[in-house]
C-alpha cells in the first residue's frame, strides 16, 4: 500500500507531465536554450532575454517533432516574446489560471531538446500588488519564487500542485530571486503584440529629480530635457519642477509612469509646474518611448 508521501510524489508527476504538455524547448540564443509555452494556437510565449536572434530559430515540440519560429514581437519591460510558430498550430491544453498566494508549492516546468520536460519545486515566497520592473514595464503581480533557476527555466511554466496556470518564470527580471510573470500580463503584452507587434509605452522626454518646495510640498525638478522630445516640445524647461500630471500629484518618477500608464501616445497631459515661484499649466503631448535595437 502506497504511503501518502508516494501519492503525493506521483501527483506531482502527473502535473509534471500534463504542464509539460505545453511547454517547448526554445533554441534561440547561443549555448543555452531556454523554455516557451503555447499560449494561443500557433503562438508560444517565451522570455524575451533569451532571444538573442530573430531568424533560425527552432521549437523542439512536446510530441518529439522540431519546428521553426519567427519573433512576431517582444517587450523587455516585462521579458515576454511572442513566437509564431511556422505551419504548426500546436494542440496543448488550455491553460487554466491559478491564484497564487505565499507559501503554495510551485512547480517551474522547463523543456530541453534533449532531456525532455524539466521540473524544479519550490514555494512562492512572495505575492504582492503590481509592480514596475527595472526595465521599465510593468506587472500586474509580484510574484517571487524559491526555486531553482536553471538557464532553460526561463520562459517556462510556473504551475501549482493543481496544474494551475501561475505564469511565465523569468531570471531577468529580479537580482534576488526568480519571478513568475503573471498570467494576465502575459494575456495583455501578447494582445498588444498581436495586434500593433510591440507595446507602446508613453513618455515626456526629460530627466527628473525629487526635491522639496518652500511650502514643504514635493515635485520633481527638470534637469534634462531630450532635445525634440515631447516636453521640450511643450514649452517645459530645465528647472521647471512638476508637481503634478493629469491632475495627480507627483513626488516620484514611478508617478510619472503611472500617469502615463493609462493614456496613449499623441495625447495630450496636463502638466502642473512651478516656475520662478509661479503655478503654471502645461499641455504635453505624450510621445512613444523608442524602442529598443
Amino acid at each position: 500500500m502506497a504511503n501518502e508521501l508516494t501519492v503525493f510524489s506521483r501527483e506531482l508527476a502527473e502535473v509534471a507531465g500534463k504542464a509539460g504538455k505545453s511547454v517547448v524547448a526554445v533554441d534561440a540564443r547561443p549555448r543555452f536554450g531556454s523554455s516557451g509555452v503555447f499560449w494561443r494556437p500557433g503562438i508560444v510565449v517565451t522570455a524575451e532575454h533569451t532571444i538573442r536572434r530573430e531568424e533560425e530559430i527552432e521549437i523542439a515540440l512536446p510530441d518529439g517533432g522540431k519546428t521553426a519560429a519567427t519573433v512576431v514581437g517582444s517587450d523587455p519591460g516585462t521579458d515576454i516574446a511572442v513566437l509564431k510558430l511556422d505551419g504548426h498550430a500546436g494542440d496543448a491544453p488550455a491553460l487554466v489560471q491559478g491564484d497564487p498566494a505565499v507559501g503554495n508549492l510551485a512547480l517551474g516546468i522547463s523543456r530541453s531538446p534533449d532531456s525532455g520536460v524539466n521540473a524544479t519545486m519550490g514555494i512562492v515566497s512572495a505575492v504582492s500588488g503590481s509592480w514596475r520592473t527595472w526595465r521599465g514595464g510593468k506587472l500586474d503581480r509580484y510574484i517571487r519564487l524559491d526555486l531553482t533557476m536553471f538557464p532553460a527555466s526561463s520562459g517556462g511554466l510556473v504551475v501549482n500542485t493543481e496544474g494551475e496556470a501561475i505564469g511565465i518564470a523569468t531570471s531577468a527580471l529580479s537580482r534576488i530571486a526568480g519571478l513568475a510573470i503573471p498570467v494576465s500580463t502575459v494575456n495583455r503584452v501578447v494582445d498588444e503584440i498581436l495586434e500593433r507587434g510591440h507595446v507602446a509605452r508613453g513618455y515626456l522626454g526629460l530627466g527628473l529629480q525629487p526635491v522639496e518646495l518652500p511650502d514643504h510640498h514635493k515635485g520633481l525638478i527638470v534637469l534634462s530635457l531630450q532635445p525634440d522630445g515631447p516636453a521640450a516640445k511643450s514649452g517645459v524647461l530645465i528647472g521647471d519642477v512638476m508637481v503634478s500630471l493629469g491632475g495627480t500629484p507627483v513626488t516620484d518618477t514611478d508617478d510619472i509612469q503611472s500617469a502615463l500608464e493609462s493614456r496613449n501616445a499623441g495625447e495630450k497631459i496636463d502638466a502642473g509646474v512651478v516656475r520662478g515661484g509661479a503655478a503654471l499649466t502645461i499641455g504635453v503631448m505624450i510621445g512613444e518611448r523608442p524602442r529598443r535595437n
